[in-house]
């Protein structure tokens, strides 16, 4: 997985499938809130999101009251999106 920030977008590369990778998007997450309360997340090849990343994204929305948009470039990970119901919370767009 590799991840690169540009102002208040966070881009990912590769597959989201370890408690390491969740550590990382939590750490620039944490950082890039700080000064951006508007963040969006583009997820452009991953086929799968975990369990921690969602509960993390909740959070932020939710109780951070942070304005995340996720766009996705994967049609699996879009439909796990819509599966779950997250699609209007997390403003997921395909792309």
């Amino acid at each position: 997985m590799d991840i690169s920030v540009s102002s208040n977008t966070i881009t990912l590369n590769g597959n989201i499938k370890s408690i390491g990778d969740y550590q990382q998007i939590k750490e620039i997450m944490d950082d890039l809130i700080k000064t951006n309360k508007h963040v969006i997340f583009n997820i452009k090849d991953s086929i799968s999101i975990t369990s921690s990343v969602i509960g993390y994204f909740n959070k932020l929305i939710l109780k951070d009251n942070v304005d995340l948009q996720i766009n996705v470039g994967d049609e699996q990970l879009m439909e796990l999106f819509e599966d779950l119901s997250l699609v209007s919370l997390f403003k997921v767009k395909k792309v």
